[in-house]
């Protein structure tokens, strides 16, 4: 046997599966149940629209056979959707059952006029005032009998699948962005660590001293800058050694430092970064991560990540340290960030183009050392 058959094999037997059909009445029964786990906080991360969502039903009307839906079986017996959790909220929608995060209905879907259906116009499931609006009964009867295939995790299966999949399935052609997909996949994991981590991504100074356009908001990218700090103050060696691209090393990082088992310090952890922003905002507000142009005396251009990177942890490393106080870091913050963009090392990593993963190291190192 070849060592990769021998590799195949392994990996193989960490993935425990099962698949049938399932009606769409009886995956609605399981929602009612409680035994379907949609996270409803997904539906903040996720835009469909309503075009989208009309075209959905009209493919189930027309028998159009849909991609599968991929769960993940809990130690509680639930099923947590890990792929298709538009397509079920679209339907659960489309029959008056969607509930919010509060358990609480939200308002039924109404359809708009599709291309092969242009009477699902204003149409709804129901209306006892309007009946006209109604889905005819059998209409709905061939609705709810309609098979979508169900493609399930075991619980026997390895911790990490459910994540990893997600990940998988969420990411190339999606429209979500990495740190959508991050989100959802923190969500899955720690619920009160994605709570956490996007509470201090709206801190006042964080945001004053990153801003960001709307764009880069409703991708998470506030959310992500917030965890790259506490990735960098908390970083594991062995993790960045197992991955070549950023997406994946910050995907897995982010998994083992909000796992339960690492017993990561959440108060201590937010403590700092709210002390380091507000010694950045207080030394430079929104220029506080922008590059230092030496010939023109002053702070220029849009936010640099490196030096994002490098300054916040840095910063944060001084004040651990609680040795100085609140003005002599502001004005030793001034400093340092204009010493950072002459540093010989600093300018070779931009110019030399490393790969963002290496730049991560090499800003640690560099920050540690300029930072002291």
């Amino acid at each position: 046997m070849s060592a990769l058959q021998k590799q195949i094999d392994q990996a193989r037997m960490q993935v425990n599966t099962d698949s049938y059909p399932m009606s769409i009445g009886e995956l609605v029964n399981l929602y009612d149940d409680g035994e379907l786990d949609i996270h409803p906080e997904f539906q903040r991360i996720y835009r469909w629209s309503e075009e989208q969502k009309s075209r959905l039903i009209e493919s189930i009307l027309l028998g159009i056979p849909l991609p599968s839906i991929f769960v993940a079986q809990r130690k509680d017996g639930v099923w947590d959707v890990v792929d298709g959790l538009q397509r079920i909220s679209t339907i659960l929608s489309f029959l008056g059952k969607l509930k919010d995060e509060e358990g609480k209905v939200k308002k039924p879907l109404i359809l708009q006029a599709t291309k092969y259906l242009p009477d699902l116009q204003d149409k709804v499931w129901e209306d006892r005032h309007n009946p006209e609006k109604e889905i005819d009964i059998e209409i709905k009867r061939i609705f709810k009998r309609e098979k979508i295939d169900i493609k399930i995790i075991k619980r026997e299966s390895d911790n990490d699948t459910k994540f990893e999949l997600f990940q998988r399935l969420n990411t190339g052609g999606s429209k979500l962005s990495d740190q959508e997909v991050r989100n959802c996949m923190l969500l899955m994991h720690n619920k009160d660590a994605f709570f956490w981590l996007k509470e201090l991504s709206k801190n006042e100074a964080f945001k004053s001293t990153l801003p960001i356009s709307e764009k880069q908001a409703e991708e998470s990218y506030d959310t992500e800058l917030a965890l790259r700090f506490f990735i960098y103050r908390n970083s594991s060696e062995a993790i960045r050694k197992e991955h070549l691209d950023v997406a994946p090393y910050l995907n897995a990082e982010m998994i083992r430092l909000f796992d339960e088992a690492n017993h990561f310090n959440f108060e201590f952890e937010a403590d700092i970064l709210i002390k380091t922003f507000d010694i950045a905002q207080k030394a430079l507000d929104d220029s506080a991560f922008k590059k230092y142009n030496h010939s023109k005396n002053k702070y220029e251009g849009a936010i640099s990540l490196p030096v994002y990177e490098a300054a916040s942890f840095g910063l944060s490393k001084l004040i651990e340290k609680n040795q100085l106080s609140e003005q002599e870091l502001i004005n030793l913050y001034i400093e340092k960030t204009k010493n950072l963009t002459a540093d010989h090392e600093f300018l070779h990593v931009l110019e030399s183009r490393t790969r963002p993963i290496d730049r991560m190291v090499e800003m640690s190192k560099i920050a540690l050392r300029v930072f002291q």
